[in-house]
């Protein structure tokens, strides 16, 4: 047994990690798996073909993923044009007037076992709570368009006010691009004309560039975007269709300058068919329309995106066709789907450039030999098909709890029937304000809790614990809360200085 445990088995080992297409998913494969392998990588990309790039926006995750990578977080901010995101603000949703934001970090502070939205809910009854956004210190911040970090002569919030960013998805390619190809990463430019497939067992062996050469590896990581060249080829990678769920096919997006200070938040506003993002950077701020084209034309698309932008486009709107979905198996044989050619999910909660990151960091905790193992294989699809689902139930929420009463699309967004694992959290959460985190997903209780109280689905009761607190008691804990938010606030500089005076540190 012992001499079968230590056999070498270098002979089995990869050779060579094929990543075919470049833009932010191909690039962050390559600089993740360059970064703990000296396993040979060759990025395969052709300048003739453009990218989506509208993964403008971040969720914290992506901090996680550039420290991995070494990356200064300075140097990072001004290299894509970056700034800060401290949650996303969602506008509308609930009817006209409506106002909430998805903060990230903690909303307020809970006693024992108790979230502390059991607490709100309580003092909310008995007349003693404001919003429940005001509790949270990165909502409160966000509204007053503050920024800071800890050190430096700024409140040490800590783990309290975590943030993500805003930047160009194309000059973070970019970015990763040169410190991929610092640690030896090969880029070749070409575009692929042919893909040899191993039907029986179902693998790729080579593909070929128009230019006619021949490139050979033992594992693929298909990065080509919606034409999914490698993937599409390969059995059981068929897609699910979640149109019925989530049912925007369409997207337009424009930049554009703006003399608005620069806030610290990602915008998410409803319209009649869909919603409008606005994505503040240092120099441009990034625009999108998304819409169901069944209830908007493109043109009116069009009409609404320029209508409600800060300043005179940049460009022409560019158009995005998609269907929301993703497919059975993200890796067959020796092929790995990530980013746009495994699925596609609406940006509306940031997540594009999580589920790459996810995706690359569960590879590289499973990373194969030559020989791979089906046991890993089905291991790594049920984690992504898990992950990518439980994502899917949080955007579905936004649409299925909408207020806008007398609009075609939200009111048929109101009668849909919902996948059983969305229904069992709303059960829960509307019964006694309840919420039990599945498979390691993404959305905590504090994240769903927000969007449940924000779209107007309060709880009937709360934990009994709740009542053990007296009124004074309670009171004493809300009001510390909102005086210890304030005086923080107040001595941050706005996110404009801090943005400044950071990347010119």
């Amino acid at each position: 047994m012992i001499e079968a445990l230590n056999r070498d088995d270098s002979s089995n080992r990869l050779r060579r990690i094929v990543i075919v297409g470049g833009g932010s998913a191909g690039w962050m494969a390559a600089a993740a798996l360059s970064q703990v392998t000296r396993i040979p990588i060759v990025l395969i990309e052709s300048d003739a073909i453009g990218t989506v790039g509208v993964g403008e926006a971040t969720i914290p995750q992506i901090r996680t993923f550039n420290r991995a990578l070494g990356i200064d977080e300075r140097n990072f901010v001004r290299e894509t044009n970056g700034s800060f995101k401290l949650g996303i603000r969602f506008v509308g949703w609930n009817g006209d007037g409506s106002d909430y934001i998805h903060a990230f970090g903690q909303v307020g502070r809970g006693t024992g076992v108790i979230p502390f939205h059991h607490l709100w809910l309580r003092a909310q009854a008995a007349g003693l709570a404001g919003p429940f956004g005001d509790y949270a210190l990165n909502d409160v911040a966000a509204r007053a368009g503050k920024m800071a970090m800890p050190g430096g002569g700024m409140p040490a919030q800590g783990t309290n006010m975590p943030w993500a960013y805003h930047f160009d998805a194309s000059l973070y390619a970019a970015f990763l691009r040169r410190l991929s190809e610092q640690r030896g990463v090969q880029r070749i430019e070409g575009k692929i004309v042919d893909v040899a497939v191993d039907r029986e067992r179902q693998s790729i062996g080579s593909i070929t560039l128009e230019d006619g050469q021949s490139i050979e590896g033992d594992f693929f990581v298909d990065c080509s975007g919606f034409r999914a060249l490698l993937i599409s080829q390969l059995d059981g990678s068929d897609m699910q269709d979640w149109s019925h769920w989530l049912p925007c096919d369409s997207a337009q997006a424009v930049p554009c300058q703006s003399d608005r200070p620069l806030s610290p938040f990602t915008t998410s506003t409803a319209h009649k068919a869909g919603w409008q993002w606005h994505i503040p950077l240092q120099s441009r701020v990034g625009n999108g329309v998304v819409y169901c084209r069944a209830f908007m034309s493109d043109e009116e698309a069009r009409d609404q995106l320029l209508a409600n932008i800060d300043g005179p486009p940049d460009a022409e709107p560019r158009q995005i066709r998609f269907t929301t979905g993703t497919r059975r198996k993200h890796w067959v044989g020796n092929c790995l789907a990530v980013g746009l050619s495994a699925g596609f999910l609406e940006p509306l909660e940031s997540t594009s450039i999580h589920l790459i990151q996810y995706s690359v960091a569960r590879l590289m905790a499973m990373l194969p030999r030559r020989d791979v193992d089906p046991a890993i294989v089905d291991a790594f699809n049920h984690e992504i098909s898990q992950q990518w689902a439980r994502i899917r139930d949080f955007l579905i929420l936004h649409y299925w709890a909408n207020g806008r009463v007398g609009e075609e699309f939200w009111d048929a967004c109101r009668t849909m029937d919902l996948p059983a694992s969305l229904t069992e959290k709303i059960d829960q959460f509307r019964a006694a304000g309840h919420f039990t985190r599945q498979d390691e997903e993404l959305f905590t209780q504090v994240g769903w809790s927000q969007v449940f109280l924000g779209q107007g689905i309060v709880p009937n009761s709360w934990h009994p614990l709740a009542d053990e607190m007296s009124e004074i008691e309670l009171r004493d804990l809300l009001s510390s809360i909102k005086s210890q938010h304030g005086r923080m606030t107040s001595a941050m500089p706005t996110h404009g200085e801090f943005v400044d005076a950071f990347i010119h540190h």
